[in-house]
């Protein structure tokens, strides 16, 4: 099995994408429960630092309890749950209560496919494309979970880092050197700014949560591609920011989340970072 998917790209291209519907599906559960976690958690410590009993809430996790509608609270079935063909087939809407499901569930699972089968497709079979499909999709779940909350989980965001580390030991995508000042820079890099920017305006710029999210980028990709992903993304931002308040006549002080942008830019890092660089090295070199 595994020489015939070494030799047949169309294949291993194939079960990859395949392989990031099942994924995605997964990850629109972590991004609906992950965060109503948190907060649950929050709650039960702030309790108990104030003496008082934690709140007896029920059991609540990535598998308990089963998936329902949260309009009419109707259990799903297994065959409303197939990653795409569900959605279309009930007409992206609820079978119960008809209420409308979130376009946001396919477009999770189309990216997770669309991202897995770009990275068999670029990486071709081998320990490098098999390393990037848990990079990016992680990537997808903090992207959707920061646009909607505003919050980037350390139960993902330190994973990923330490993943990469571990990863390039074997110097999948940078050697172990690379990996280890990348984490390091990634994270000071927006620590400082954080620090420089609330020094300035008594006022916080991000939150910790883009710091570890940058440093994780740069335990995977390595310091070299730090400069691109900081550039990119913050080129990102600011259209979002300018579209945001333009389009939708938002205040400037609201605030835009930025983790979707170093997202983004991680994600064109690992696949052309090295073609980019060399290629604006070679622009500004006389």
């Amino acid at each position: 099995m595994l020489s015939f998917l070494q030799f047949s790209p169309p294949a291993f291209i194939g079960l990859c994408a395949l392989a990031g519907l099942l994924v995605g599906s997964f990850l629109n559960v972590v991004i609906h429960r992950l965060p109503k976690m948190m907060e649950r958690d929050w709650r039960a410590q702030c309790a108990e630092l104030q003496g008082a009993e934690p709140p007896i809430m029920p059991r609540y996790n990535l598998v308990l309890p089963p998936s329902a509608c949260p309009h009419c609270e109707r259990r799903i079935g297994v065959l409303e749950n197939i990653p795409l063909v569900s959605y279309l087939v009930l007409r992206g809407k609820c079978k119960g209560c008809g209420a409308r499901i979130s376009p946001r569930y396919p477009l999770v699972e189309a990216a997770s496919a669309l991202l897995a089968a770009a990275v068999a497709w670029h990486f071709g079979f081998g320990t490098a494309a098999l390393a990037a499909l848990p990079f990016v999709w992680a990537l997808i779940a903090l992207t959707v979970i920061d646009y909607e909350t505003r919050l980037l989980p350390d139960a993902i965001t330190l994973p990923l880092l330490w993943l990469g580390l571990l990863v390039n030991l074997f110097s999948v995508y940078a050697d172990t050197r690379s990996a280890v000042i990348g984490a390091a820079m990634g994270y000071l890099a927006l620590w400082s700014v954080y620090w420089l920017f609330k020094l300035a305006t008594g006022k916080e710029g991000m939150g910790y949560g883009d710091f570890k999210l940058l440093a994780a980028i740069g335990a995977w990709l390595g310091w070299q591609a730090l400069p691109l992903v900081i550039l990119l993304s913050a080129l990102v931002g600011i259209v979002a920011g300018l579209f945001l308040i333009i389009a939708r006549r938002q205040g400037r002080h609201v605030p835009i989340p930025f983790g979707p942008c170093l997202a983004g830019a991680g994600m064109v890092a690992l696949f052309w970072g090295p073609m980019l660089t060399q290629g604006y090295l070679a622009f500004i070199q006389p």
